[in-house]
């Protein structure tokens, strides 16, 4: 529980500061509406435009009318961007409504301040237009950047641009220029409403482009070259940051010396903490910092553009071919199935788990880590009655750790049961399924025995050996469809492709 002290307080002092920056954010946007806005009768984008107009034309303040239609966007967000977002915009809407409430109370208190009556800080309505919209901007800028939302069509251009590579600063602004335009009607009575919705649109095009500079400053990113020979050491402390870095092959022709380049992606804001670990380590090496345009992965930005297929894509740990082909028929064409080998894996993952579940999650959880992917993998067997279960999770490796020789585990396995009466036997399959957030196992059994002696020339693995309950015929003469129809491996799958195509 100690180790864990240290990890819990960072992640409270993230939570603290996010809801400090948005209640920023927040009493930013409420300084923008009540002293720039609202006195110059200029109407603003989103659900705070729209509470606006209802203000101009009843006098009902405008938290309270933003409050309520914010509610119905709230049920949007809790299932569309979760309730790590919903919560912190339910307190977005509920301080804003606060904010925005006792600032008209505190000027109403002003002296010379007529009740319900809102005086303007800048005479000038375009000037008080063009800093409103600046203000605005900027306020929404932070409580994007701190996971927090205004509510309104804050809420919709974010669940946007969840699933579409649009910036927010221009969903925001198809979505609010309606509401905008609308307020020519409420003013057609009015000689100067043209001007009024000219400095509507004005604002919200400032606040617009505002938002966007603020965001996309804040997320850039920047590429390090090092030329070090120390690379190793900072290699490491960069890596101690949670940032990745890749080591390159290199040779310096003026030397002809062989040289080892360090290749890093980081965001700016990180780049001064990096320059100093550097500096720390090789104050005498070379060093190439460029911006990038955009970095798109982990730890950055999601690719949002849609993929040249359809198909969900899953990674199988396994390169057995065998096996591979089994699965991709079972699936069908509803997924791209690839193996260990189409992500680019050549590593030996371990399996050291002490039963079929532990081991199938081992190898499932390496692939999502280290390659990203939802992935599945298995870990089947043969478990011997009279063998105490045995070979078991030591199948593939039964007659040599160091190889997967089926003639020889078969050779093994008929010596162990020479003599032996009681042949029955079962095949099983556990698969483990992972992805960002859950874990899920389908299981298969099937029963039968050993024979004395090898038939058949298909299957792999103790398929020639297997007489399974019911059948005349091994799993190694069955047709690959007869045989997953009713396999241990082919159990398992059925049940991963249920669940995945519900």
């Amino acid at each position: 529980m100690p180790q864990n002290t240290p990890s819990l307080r960072l992640n409270i002092w993230h939570e603290l500061r996010d809801y400090l920056m948005i209640t920023l954010g927040l009493t930013i946007y409420a300084i923008a509406l009540t002293c720039f806005m609202l006195p110059h009768e200029i109407t603003t984008g989103g659900m705070a435009g729209v509470s606006s107009l209802i203000y101009f034309v009843t006098g009902f303040e405008v938290q309270y009318t933003y409050l309520i239609i914010n509610v119905v966007f709230l049920i949007a967000a809790i299932i569309e961007l979760g309730w790590k977002f919903c919560i912190k915009t339910i307190y977005a809407v509920l301080m804003l409504t606060f904010i925005l409430w006792a600032m008209q109370r505190l000027i109403e208190m002003q002296p010379g301040v007529d009740p319900g009556h809102l005086p303007a800080v800048m005479p000038d309505r375009f000037m008080s237009c063009v800093i409103g919209g600046l203000l605005e901007g900027f306020a929404l800028a932070i409580c994007f950047l701190n996971n927090g939302s205004t509510g309104g069509t804050d809420i919709i251009a974010a669940i946007v641009n969840k699933y579409k590579n649009l910036s927010l600063g221009n969903v925001i602004l198809i979505c609010d220029i309606l509401i905008i335009s609308s307020s020519y009607f409420v003013w057609m009575d009015d000689p100067q409403r043209w001007e009024r919705v000219l400095c509507g649109w004005v604002t919200l095009a400032i606040s617009s482009v505002t938002l966007d500079y603020v965001m996309n400053r804040r997320r850039q990113s920047v590429q390090f070259m090092i030329f070090s020979r120390n690379y190793s050491k900072i290699a490491d402390a960069i890596n101690r940051t949670g940032r990745g870095v890749t080591v390159l092959d290199g040779t310096g022709w003026y030397t002809k010396t062989e040289r080892k380049v360090i290749v890093c992606l980081a965001k700016k804001t990180e780049s001064l903490n990096i320059f100093r670990m550097i500096k720390s380590i090789d104050p005498y090496c070379f060093v190439s910092m460029g911006q990038v345009h955009g970095v798109f992965g982990e730890g950055f930005d999601k690719i949002k553009a849609k993929a040249t297929s359809n198909k969900r894509t899953l990674v199988f740990a396994t390169n057995n071919p065998h096996k591979l082909e089994e699965v991709r028929t079972i699936l069908g064409d509803h997924f791209e199935v690839r193996s260990l080998e189409d992500v680019g894996c050549r590593t030996e993952i371990p399996e050291t788990g002490a039963t079929f579940r532990d081991n199938a999650l081992q190898k499932a959880q390496f692939v999502k880590k280290f390659y990203g992917f939802d992935c599945f993998a298995d870990d089947s067997g043969l478990e011997v009655e009279a063998l105490s279960g045995a070979p078991g999770v030591r199948s593939a490796r039964y007659a040599s750790e160091t190889g997967h020789d089926s003639e020889a585990n078969m050779d093994k396995l008929l010596t162990e049961l020479d003599g032996v009466e009681n042949r029955r036997a079962d095949f099983r399959t556990v698969i483990a399924f992972v992805t960002d957030d859950s874990v899920h196992y389908f299981e298969g059994k099937i029963d039968g025995k050993i024979l004395a002696e090898r038939r058949g020339e298909g299957g792999f693995g103790y398929d020639p050996l297997f007489l399974p309950d019911g059948y005349d015929k091994t799993f190694a003469e069955m047709s690959a469809e007869e045989k997953n129809s009713i396999s241990h491996r082919g159990q398992a799958v059925e049940k991963l492709a249920a669940f995945l195509k519900k």
